[in-house]
C-alpha cells in the first residue's frame, strides 16, 4: 500500500469506485480506494440492481441518463460484463394526478433528449403480456433505457476500469481515523497511514461514522428495504422463450417495483410502516450479511401487489432480501465538498445507485479536478443541509421521504415531517394571523394567509390552488396601499476590513457602489456561470452587507471559504439580522411616520441605503423592493424585531397595512419579469443568456469569471432568457416545459405563475437566440396540453416609474 497519493477515496461501493474511475478518466492517476471488507460489503450487494431515469430535478435525470449509457462504456473498457438488461420501464398511473404529474415529467424529457412516451390501458397490456391487472389505471409512462443489471458485476467493472487507469485498490483495511494537515490530510488505516491531498467520503452505511472522524455531520440514515424474488413463473418462462423479457413496472399506488428475475420476478416495497436501521450508528462489524425477514411490515403491500399483479399469488417465494439502504432527508445524494473542511469530499447517500452512481461520480470527479460540475448540482450538492441539521430532523425527514418514495410530488407541496423547526420571532404572530407556512433551509415562511373561514392548508395540486383568492387579495394591498412581509428569509453577510472592497470586486462581476448606496451584481464561477445573484449595500468604505437567497447560505459560504483574503471577515448573519420589507404606494408615508430621518423621494432614493433609527430600534434600511413597486427594506438585530412589528403595524393601520407571503411575492415580481434564485438564476446559465449582462461592471479590473464573461460577450449567447403571456386554463407554467415553435421543442420555461395583478398567466423561458421578437407566437406545453402564448419583452406592469419615484 502507498504511503502517499493524490486523493483517498473510503469505501467500495458501486459509488466509491464510480468516482475512483472518474478521477482516472479525467486524467488524475495518483488516486487510492481504501475499503474495510471486500468490495460491494455494504448496500451494493443486496441491492436490486434496476436503473431508471425518471426523476422530477432535471440534471438528476440527465446524471441518470449519463449512467445509463455509460454501462456499455465499462463493458468495452474492462471486458467485463455489467450483467445489462434494457427491457424498459412502465411507471403506471392510478388517479388523474398522478397521471399529470407523468405527463409533466414527459414534457420535461421532450428537451432533454429523452425518449419516453404516454401510454394508454391497451398499450400497457400489449408491453406486459396481459400480466397487470388494468383495473382503475389511466394511463403510464414508458421509457425504454429502464431496466436491471448485476450489482457485483457493475462494481468491480467500475474497479477494473480504475485499476486500469492507474487506481489503487486496498481491501480489508479499515479506516481509524482522518486528521487534516497543512497540505491536506493523513488517513489512519490498520495498514498503516496514507497522507494524501484530498479525501472521498463514499463509506455508504458508514459514511455517518467515517464524517465523525473528521467532525462533520452528514444528515443520513440508513432505511431497512426488503424484496422478494419468486420461484419460475409458467408466464415469464414463455416471454424468454419469444426471445423477449419482462419490462420492469413501478405501481406507485402499490408504493412497489416489479422487475423479472431470471424465470421469475422480483418485486420490492416502499412500505409505510417503515423501519430505520442503526439510528444511532451503523456497526462497523456489519457487512455481507442480510436482516430478518419481517413479512408484517409489507403485508398490506404484498396483499396490494397480489391485486395488482395476480400472477405474484400463484408464485412460491424463492427468497427474501432485507437489508439497509442510507437516504438524505430529501432522497437525493450528497455529493461535493463539504463546507468548513479543505479538500473533504462527500459522496453518500446514493440510494439509487445504479441509476444514479455513474452521474454522481462524474460530477465528483468534475467538482475536484475542475474546481465546478458541468451541471448545476445544487439538487444533490452536500451543502443544501446547513449546520442546523441534526439526527433529530433527518430521522423523521428521511422516514417521510421513504414512505412518500411513490407518492405525487406536487410543486406547491410542503411536506410536514420535522416541522415546525427553525422559526424567527414572529411565528407566533403570523401563525396567529391563519398564516399558511412553507419551509426554506429549514426556516418556517410565510405562503400566505388564509382568509376568514378557509383551511390553513394549501391544497397539493398541479393546478391553481385554494390560496388563489388569498393571494390576490395580498397582491392587490401591496399595489394600492402598502404590504408587510418579513426579510428572515434573505441569506445575509457582513464583510469588513480595510481591503473588504478590493476582495468584493474581486469575488462580485458588477460595480461595488459607494457608501450609501447599493448595487445588483452577479457572482460568477471561473466557467463564467452564474453561482450568486446578489445585492450589496455599502454602509462605509471597510463595511458592507451583502443579500442573496436564504436557500443558498452553504453554497455561499462555501464559495467565500475557497476565495477568502486577509484582512477580510464574511459574517454569515442570516439568522441574526431580520425585518421586514415595506412595499406599495404607501410604503414612504409609512416609513416617514415611524423616524426621524428625511425619507422623502429627494433624500432617500432608489438603490440608498442608510442606518436610521425606526421606533426605538437602529436599522439598516434600503430603497429597493422584489415587488417592482415602491419599497424598503428595514433591518435591525433578531431581538429588536417584534418591536419593530409593532411600531410598524401600528404606524400603518390606518393605511391598510397588510401582511403577505411568498406566494403574492412571486406573483408580484412576475409584473416586472424580475428573475429568481434558482430558477433564471443558477449555476447552469451565464449572464449573457439571463440579461444579468447589464449588471456586469466591464471595465473593472479582473473578477473571477470575467475572461469567460467577455468571451461570451465576443460571440453572443446562442439562447436567451425571455418571458411570455400565456393562453392558460386552469394551470399555469411551474418550471421546465417546453416551448414549441414551428412543431419542435426550441426551449423550455424556467419559471411562472398568475400576475393577479394585471390578470395574465405568464412564464419566463429559454429561446434561441435568432428567434426572440416581441410578440412572438408559439406554444408551451402544460401538463401535456400546447398552450398558445406569445413572446412579452416590455414588462407587464409600469406606472411610469414607482419603483424609482
Amino acid at each position: 500500500m502507498k504511503t502517499h497519493t493524490r486523493v483517498v477515496v473510503i469505501g467500495g461501493g458501486v459509488v466509491g469506485c464510480s468516482v475512483l474511475y472518474h478521477l482516472t478518466k479525467l486524467g488524475w492517476s495518483d488516486v487510492m480506494l481504501i475499503e474495510r471488507s471486500d468490495l460491494t460489503s455494504g448496500s451494493t450487494w443486496h441491492a436490486a440492481g434496476g436503473f431508471h431515469t425518471l426523476n422530477g430535478d432535471t440534471n438528476m435525470a440527465a446524471l441518470q441518463g449519463y449512467t445509463i449509457r455509460l454501462y456499455k462504456e465499462l463493458e468495452a473498457i474492462t471486458g467485463m460484463s455489467c450483467g445489462l438488461h434494457h427491457v424498459g420501464g412502465i411507471t403506471l398511473a392510478d388517479n388523474p394526478a398522478r397521471f399529470e404529474m407523468l405527463k409533466a415529467e414527459r414534457a420535461k424529457h421532450r428537451y432533454m433528449g429523452l425518449d419516453t412516451e404516454i401510454l394508454g390501458p391497451e398499450e400497457i397490456r400489449k408491453l406486459t403480456d396481459g400480466m397487470v391487472n388494468l383495473d382503475g389505471i389511466i394511463g403510464a409512462l414508458y421509457d425504454p433505457l429502464d431496466g436491471h443489471l448485476d450489482p457485483s458485476g457493475t462494481t468491480h467493472a467500475y474497479a477494473k476500469a480504475a485499476r486500469m487507469g492507474g487506481a489503487e485498490i486496498v481491501l480489508h483495511n479499515r479506516v481509524l481515523e482522518t486528521r487534516p494537515t497543512r497540505e491536506g490530510w493523513e488517513v489512519v488505516t490498520e495498514k498503516g497511514t496514507v497522507t494524501c491531498e484530498h479525501v472521498v467520503n463514499a463509506a455508504g452505511l458508514w459514511a455517518r461514522e467515517v464524517g465523525a472522524m473528521a467532525g462533520v455531520y452528514l444528515p443520513l440514515l440508513p432505511m431497512a428495504h426488503q424484496y422478494l424474488v419468486t420461484d419460475d413463473i409458467p408466464e415469464i418462462v414463455e416471454i424468454l422463450k419469444s426471445g423477449r423479457e419482462f419490462p420492469h413496472v413501478m405501481d406507485p399506488g402499490g408504493e412497489s417495483y416489479l422487475r423479472q428475475e431470471g424465470r421469475g420476478l422480483c418485486i420490492g416495497f416502499y412500505e409505510k410502516p417503515c423501519e430505520p436501521w442503526s439510528v444511532d450508528g451503523t456497526p462497523w462489524g456489519f457487512g455481507h450479511e442480510l436482516l430478518n425477514e419481517q413479512w408484517d411490515k409489507i403485508e398490506d403491500s404484498v396483499a396490494f401487489a397480489y391485486r395488482r399483479f395476480p400472477v405474484l399469488e400463484r408464485s412460491g417465494v424463492k427468497r427474501v432480501i432485507h437489508g439497509p439502504f442510507t437516504f438524505a432527508p430529501d432522497g437525493n445524494p450528497l455529493i461535493g465538498p463539504v463546507p468548513g473542511l479543505r479538500n473533504y469530499w462527500s459522496a453518500c447517500a446514493v440510494m439509487a445507485g445504479f441509476s444514479q452512481g455513474g452521474g454522481m461520480g462524474l460530477a465528483l470527479a468534475q467538482w475536484m479536478i475542475h474546481g465546478e460540475v458541468e451541471r448545476d448540482p445544487r439538487g444533490f450538492d452536500v451543502a443544501r443541509f446547513g449546520n442546523w441539521t441534526s439526527p433529530g430532523y433527518t430521522v423523521p425527514k428521511v422516514i417521510e421521504n421513504y414512505q412518500m418514495r411513490f407518492s405525487v410530488s406536487y410543486p406547491n407541496e410542503e411536506r410536514p415531517a420535522a416541522r415546525p423547526f427553525r422559526t424567527t420571532p414572529m411565528y407566533e404572530v403570523f401563525d396567529g394571523m391563519n398564516a399558511v407556512w412553507g419551509q426554506q433551509y429549514g426556516l418556517e415562511v410565510v405562503n400566505y394567509h388564509a382568509l376568514p373561514g378557509e383551511p390553513r392548508y394549501e391544497q397539493p395540486t398541479f393546478r391553481r390552488s385554494n390560496a388563489w383568492e388569498a393571494t390576490a387579495q395580498e397582491v392587490r394591498a401591496v399595489r394600492t396601499g402598502v404590504g408587510i412581509n418579513e426579510v428572515q428569509n434573505f441569506g445575509k453577510y457582513r464583510v469588513t476590513g480595510p481591503k473588504a472592497r478590493e476582495w468584493l470586486d474581486r469575488i462580485m462581476a458588477g460595480a461595488i457602489p459607494k457608501p450609501g448606496r447599493l448595487s445588483l451584481t452577479p457572482m460568477l464561477a471561473h466557467s463564467g456561470k452564474i453561482i450568486g445573484d446578489f445585492t450589496v449595500s455599502c454602509l462605509s468604505d471597510t463595511e458592507f452587507q451583502l443579500t442573496a437567497s436564504y436557500g443558498a447560505q452553504g453554497w455561499h459560504e462555501r464559495w467565500f471559504e475557497q476565495n477568502a483574503q486577509e484582512d477580510v471577515r464574511v459574517e454569515n448573519i442570516s439568522d441574526a439580522r431580520s425585518g421586514f420589507q415595506i412595499a406599495g404606494p404607501k410604503a414612504r408615508e409609512l416609513l416617514s411616520r415611524v423616524t426621524r430621518a428625511d425619507v422623502s423621494a429627494e433624500a432617500f432614493r432608489f438603490m440608498d441605503v442608510r442606518r436610521m433609527t425606526v421606533g426605538m430600534a437602529n436599522c439598516i434600511v434600503q430603497r429597493v423592493s422584489y415587488t417592482a413597486d415602491l419599497g424598503y427594506e428595514i433591518f435591525t438585530d433578531h431581538m429588536s424585531v417584534r418591536h419593530l412589528w409593532d411600531v410598524l403595524t401600528a404606524a400603518g393601520k390606518d393605511l391598510g397595512l397588510r401582511p403577505f407571503g411568498m406566494r403574492a411575492m412571486m406573483s408580484l415580481r412576475l409584473d416586472k419579469w424580475f428573475g429568481s434564485w434558482g430558477r433564471e438564476f443558477s449555476p447552469d446559465y451565464t449572464p449573457a443568456e439571463t440579461g444579468l449582462d447589464r449588471f456586469i461592471r466591464w471595465t473593472k479590473g479582473d473578477f473571477i469569471g470575467k475572461a469567460a464573461a467577455l468571451a461570451e460577450r465576443e460571440t453572443g449567447p446562442k439562447r436567451k432568457l425571455v418571458s411570455f403571456v400565456v393562453d392558460a386554463d386552469e394551470a399555469d407554467v411551474v418550471a421546465w416545459e417546453p416551448i414549441w415553435l414551428d412543431g419542435a421543442v426550441v426551449g423550455f420555461c424556467t419559471s411562472g405563475g398568475f400576475s393577479h395583478w394585471t390578470g395574465k398567466s405568464v412564464a419566463m423561458g429559454f429561446l434561441p437566440t435568432d428567434r426572440v421578437a416581441d410578440g412572438l407566437a408559439c406554444e408551451i406545453e402544460i401538463l401535456g396540453e400546447r398552450r398558445p402564448a406569445r413572446v412579452h419583452l416590455a414588462p407587464l406592469w409600469d406606472d411610469g416609474g414607482r419603483m424609482r419615484a
